[in-house]
Formats: structure tokens, sequence, C-alpha cells
């Protein structure tokens, strides 16, 4: 794998260290509602944006094609809109467990990328992180399907859907500069806001530290890691970001643990090694030598 291309999945991987901290700086800001949260935090991860195209004087990455933003604004809202619904609609162990369904949807849709070939590994090592996924949510316990649920495990699904199309589609807008970013955070967040107006009670953090979480959650998982993650797929592999991203739940879990949040198991030991197993069976090919 080119050394340029073996850094850019390398940054993308920062992103999935970063959305494991989600969980625990959530918890961190209290009674917050989702939407109102996700209003907050998107401007902070907009500001850190503005504040990046300001420095380096380039506002016209921020003029793009319409479909650009369709796509950059769908994915960002679109993603946290359906997540949230589906919490709303359905038990939150199984609407989570469909919803990280997204990458393995990234591995398999990114094998119809130009110059991207989807092999068996690839597949294998997604399917692996997806059976940890599944013992970290779960807690080993199983899930219970309701059919009184199906318009929350329809939503998780299209959340999941939704996330994975931006991520392959963005390699198709890989001329738009991850700047762009930044204008797709600040409309997330005004359409963030309109959703909490009109679905939430408005409930403000309490206090400097709940303040100072939501100030963290739009500095690193909620803002810095989107533009790591567009610049990752964009140039790097993204089979092996997409398999790889089922750290995330596994770290998170790890996080909660050590603040005390959650109890070490069984099940999260065994979530470890098939998540590790699956990121580096998918990995297989990144660290040999082109030709080799």
């Amino acid at each position: 794998m080119p050394a340029q291309r073996r850094l850019a999945t390398f940054v993308g991987f920062t992103a999935v260290l970063m959305w494991s901290l989600l969980a625990a700086l959530t918890a961190a800001t209290g009674a917050v509602p989702p939407f109102l949260l996700t209003a907050l935090a998107f401007a902070i991860g907009a500001a850190v944006g503005l504040v990046w195209i300001a420095v380096r004087g380039r506002w016209s990455d921020l003029r793009q094609p319409a479909a650009a933003w369709v796509l950059g604004v769908g994915g960002l809202f679109g993603y946290h809109f359906f997540y949230f619904t589906a919490l709303r609609q359905a038990p939150p162990v199984e609407a989570s467990l469909i919803a990280y369904l997204w990458p393995l949807l990234i591995v398999i849709l990114s094998a119809f990328l130009p110059g991207e070939r989807l092999r068996w590994f690839h597949v294998a090592g997604a399917g692996l992180g997806l059976l940890g996924t599944a013992l970290v949510v779960t807690g080993g316990r199983g899930i219970a399907v309701d059919l009184d649920y199906i318009p929350g495990y329809a939503a998780a699904f299209v959340c999941a859907v939704t996330w994975s199309t931006y991520s392959v589609m963005s390699r198709r807008f890989a001329a738009v500069p991850t700047g762009a970013v930044a204008g797709f955070c600040l409309v997330t967040a005004l359409l963030s806001a309109l959703a909490h107006l009109l679905l939430e009670e408005t409930v403000w953090p309490a206090g400097a530290g709940e303040w100072l979480a939501v100030l963290a959650l739009g500095l690193l998982p909620v803002g810095t890691a989107f533009y790591v993650w567009d610049y990752g797929v964009k140039h790097g592999d993204i089979q092996v970001i997409g398999a790889s991203a089922y750290a995330a739940p596994l770290l998170s879990t790890a996080i909660l643990i050590v603040a005390g949040f959650a109890a070490p198991s069984l099940a999260v030991g065994l979530a470890a090694l098939l998540i590790a197993g699956g990121a580096v069976l998918a990995s297989r090919e990144m660290f040999r030598r082109r030709g080799g």
C-alpha cells in the first residue's frame, strides 16, 4: 500500500478513537436532550472548521456543488436524526446493534468504487467485528425482536444505510476539500436545533462540568472526528477503515469501565478478541509491500 494511502487510513481511524469517547462524554452532559446536544456539539465542531478555514484563507472550501452539500448534510444530520428516532421507537440495545451495521455496509458497498475490490478477508473481518459489537451491545444476553418496534428497527437500519452511503459516496467527491465539512456541520447544527424545538423540551447543561463535556464533544467526537473521517474515506483504504470502525463500541465500553460507568465482563473480553481479530484480518494487505 502506498505510504500516502496508508497515512490517510490511519488518519481516518483516529475518528474511530474519538468516537469511542462519545458515550462517556454524553453521559457527562447530564439531562440535555439529544437534538439540543447535537446542535450544540455540531456548532462547536463547525466553529473548529471555520477557524481552520480562516487561518488558511480558504473560504472557497465552502463553495461546493449542491450535490456535495446534499451528501454532506444528509450524511451528518440524517445519521443522527434516524439514530435518535430509532432510540425513541425501539429498545436501545436492538436499535444500537442494527445501527452498527454501517461498518459492514461500508466494506460491502466500497467494492463498487473505482479501483476497489472486495476480498473475502474484508467481509470476514467486518463480520467478526459485527459479532464482537453484538457481544458488547447485548452483554452476551441475546436480543429480542418485537414486531411492535418495527418502525424503530427500520429507523436504525436507515441510520446505518445513511452513514455507510455517505462514507462510500464521499470517495466520489474526493475533489471536495475537507474544509467543506465545516459548512456541513453548521447546517447540521441548525437542523438539529430545529428538530429540538419541534420534538424536545429544552434542558440546558447544568454547571461548568456539563458545559465542559459539551465542549469536548464538539471538539472531538462530534467535531474533529468528522474532518479526519472525511479525509480518511476519501484518500485511505476505506475497507480497512470500515472494518476497524467496530473498535469504537469496544473502546467506548472500556472507557466507561475505567470511568466507573460499567463493569468488566467475560463478554467484553471475548468481544475484544473478535473485534481485534477482525480488524487484523481485514487489514491483512495494509502493511504488505506493493507487489509483495
